[in-house]
Formats: C-alpha cells, structure tokens, sequence
C-alpha cells in the first residue's frame, strides 16, 4: 500500500507525492494526466537509464501517445545550461508542445535539470518526478525548486515549477553505492536538527536498521522527510521566510563543495555544513557543547564526515558572499537554537565561518 502526502498552494491541492515499493502503482498514479494524446519525454542519465528506463518506459507506452527517451552523462558535471540545450533541441526535433510531458528520471541532477526545462521550454510544459536516489527522494523532488549549476556556482540559474507528481519507489535504493546512500541521509538529518526532534531522535535509536537499510525504516524516514519538506514549503513557496530553514548546513556545504575534489558528494559537504553551522550556533550561545556534540555525534553514526583537511579557507569564504542565500549584502544564515528548531541569523560574520572551517578542517570540535 503506498503511502500519500498532498502538496497544496494557496490552500488548493497541485500535486501528490505517492510513496511506494516499486513502479507498480505508477500507471495508475498516471491516469489523471489523461496522457492518451501526449507525448512523454522520459529525462534520465547514463547510469539510471540502464537500471529503470524499459521499465518506466513499459507503464508509459501503455497510456501516452508516443514516448521518447533522452539520456545525459550522468554526474554534476551535466547539469549545466549545456545540457538544456541539449534535451531543449531533442524536443523540438521530436515535436513536443505545451501540452506534452517531461518525466525525471533519476537523482538530484536529473530532477533539477528536467524541472528547469519543464519550466523554461515553450514557457512552461508539464513534468513528473521519479527520483530513484535518497538525496532526490526526501529532498530535491518535493518543492518545486529547479535549476542547474553556471560556472561552477551551484543552482546559480533555475525557476519554481512545481511538478504534477512525485512518485517514489523505494526499492530503486537497493542500487544506490552506500556512498550514494549515506549522502541522502545528511538530507534526513538535516530535517530532524532544524523541525522535529522526535525524528532526530527516531535517527538515533534506529540508526542499525536504516543502514542496513530496513524497509519499513526507510519508508518511514522517507515519509518523514517529504511531509516536513511538504508543509516548509506550502508555508513558503518561494523562500522569502522560512523555507529559508531547508538550507541548513548549506551555506558552507555548498561552498565547499565547490572547492573540494569530486570525491566529496552533495550529501557529505552539507553533513560537515552541518557540522559547522552546529559549531556556529554553540558558540553564539544558541545550543549547549551538549547538543552541538548529539547533532555531530549522529552525523557521524551515519559514516558522513565533519572533517575535511582540502579546504581552501579563502575561496570557501569568498563563495558563500556569492551564494544565492545573501540578502542585501548579508547572509542569511541558519542556526539552531534547539534540536528540533532552526531560525535565520544575518549577523554571522566571515570570522564566524572562518572558525566554524578550521573545525571542519581539524576535525575538533570541542578545541576552539
């Protein structure tokens, strides 16, 4: 029985988000497209398409009036104006319109990426998501946020374009890499540390069975994650207050990211901007050395790093006065001030991030 959680606007239903075992329940899902006169354009990459394409595909056939695959190398290095480009071409060349559909196929890359197409191509045309890793599946599926990455600086170009629906099938993480794994649960934390204590603490109790990757846990951490997303984001559609709270950890995570070599996934740069952000908001006073060490200490338990010796101090900081969050010159940054509960702080100055980064290089926490 798939689980179901209803994204509103305005008080109006615009989407669900089916949780569920496999792609099973999707052709039902599907039926109030009312697909039989549309094209569908299946988005997907290198290394997902040869895993789940024929069997998306499969449900799709059935119901849609052609059905077209387009494929991009996978990894963050695809999602670039490029690559739009690219599935832009591959869509006019196939004769798809404003009433045609765009369906991602794939991790955050892929979701992001064909969301921002859906959004720009013929000023907007349907898309639906399918995301098969854990980072897309708790985090950039639900929202509505698209974009891609422009020299180098991440999500720099994008658009709100909601989809039509989520459609999760939790056995697509039985092909994740545990690295790959690991990188969505910095996600899953995230949201027990800025909204919901009792997850928090759910995640410390059965962290045994979530590794081994549980399937009641998983769905259950699953759901979770996509309601409180759900209800950030039906307060705040376009981030001008608390949705703001989801970028915890990020600040910093999406600067190092950027100046850390490729090993480091999306996941493991918010975990040690986590990790950081937790050190900031102990030293304003916000949360106890008490609970700045439970919010490392549950980091950790999930094999994802609060240490990382490559950073270029300098550029980290620089980045982060470049990052979409700034605000008439300042940062909005997301403390703590309890497990549980999050807030924006403007007054984090450079010297603080710089502190919090020679943390995360030494890897101490508690010594500063």
């Amino acid at each position: 029985m798939a689980d179901r959680l209803n994204v509103r606007e305005g008080g109006q239903p615009i989407y669900d988000i089916v949780i569920g075992k496999d792609f099973e329940n999707l052709g039902e899902e599907l039926k109030k497209l009312e697909l039989q006169e549309r094209r569908v354009c299946i988005v997907t990459e290198t290394t997902v398409g040869p895993l789940y394409e024929k069997a998306v595909s499969a449900v799709f056939e059935k119901m849609a009036k052609e059905v077209h695959v387009f494929t991009f190398p996978a990894g963050e290095g695809s999602k670039n104006l490029d690559t739009v480009k690219n599935l832009y071409l591959f869509l006019i060349e196939h004769h798809f319109d404003r009433k045609d559909l765009l369906i991602a196929l794939g991790g955050g890359v892929t979701g992001d990426l064909t969301g921002y197409t859906a959004a720009t191509y013929l000023r907007g045309i349907d898309f639906v998501q399918i995301p098969t890793s854990l980072l897309a599946q708790v985090d950039s599926s639900v929202g509505g946020k698209t974009g891609v990455d422009f020299d180098g600086y991440k999500n720099m170009v994008g658009a709100f374009y909601q989809p039509k629906l989520v459609y999760i099938a939790t056995d697509t993480l039985k092909t994740l890499t545990e690295k790959e794994f690991l990188s969505g649960m910095g996600e899953v934390i995230k949201y027990g540390i800025i909204k919901d204590e009792e997850f928090f603490c759910y995640l410390e109790n059965h962290a045994e069975d979530i590794m081994k990757k549980d399937p009641e846990s998983l769905a259950y951490i699953i759901k979770v994650s996509c309601d409180t997303k759900r209800k950030v984001v039906e307060a705040d559609f376009k981030e001008q207050g608390e949705r703001a709270l989801l970028n915890f950890g990020h600040t910093l995570g999406h600067a190092i990211e950027k100046y850390v070599y490729e090993d480091r996934l999306h996941g493991e740069c918010v975990a040690m901007g986590m990790a950081g952000a937790a050190y900031i908001s102990f030293k304003k006073h916000y949360i106890s050395r008490e609970e700045m060490n439970r919010m490392i200490d549950l980091i950790l338990r999930y094999q994802l790093p609060v240490k990382e010796n490559r950073i270029d101090m300098d550029k980290v900081i620089q980045t982060t006065y470049s990052d979409k969050k700034m605000e008439a010159g300042k940062i909005k940054f997301i403390v703590v001030k309890k497990i549980g509960h999050a807030e924006i702080d403007k007054s984090v100055d450079w010297m603080e991030m710089k502190q919090a980064l020679w943390c995360i290089m030494e890897g101490k926490y508690n010594e500063r």
